[in-house]
């Protein structure tokens, strides 16, 4: 099973494929999904997929000054014109956000 960040890319490029139709909405669920067989198949998540799964949603709302209970999908589609834009728009904040993470201490054996 790939990585996050080895998936990511390539739903971005093809999501017809992976999702049907380019919507953050179904990308939401489709992480969710992996995240819940990566846990089925008693895998341990990577430190960088534990930062955004942990951290993202509190990150985009503090870009947006907003508390909100809805997910960081409505989030996004609430500030885009349609559903392309904001699965466009996910992949932008993404970027942005992976820029922001303060990066795990290597281990020194």
């Amino acid at each position: 099973m790939s990585d996050l960040f080895t998936i990511l890319p390539k739903i971005q490029a093809k999501p017809a494929i992976y999702l049907g139709t380019p919507s953050v909405q179904d990308l939401f669920m489709f992480l969710a999904g992996y995240k819940t067989a990566q846990r089925e198949l008693e895998r341990s998540l990577t430190a960088a997929e534990l930062q955004f799964y942990r951290g993202f949603q509190p990150w985009l709302q503090a870009k947006y000054q907003i508390t909100t209970n809805k997910s960081w999908a409505k989030i996004i589609q609430f500030y885009a014109r349609d559903d392309r834009e904001a699965f466009d728009r996910f992949f932008e904040l993404f970027d942005e956000f992976q820029t922001v993470l303060v990066p795990e201490p290597e281990l020194v054996a």
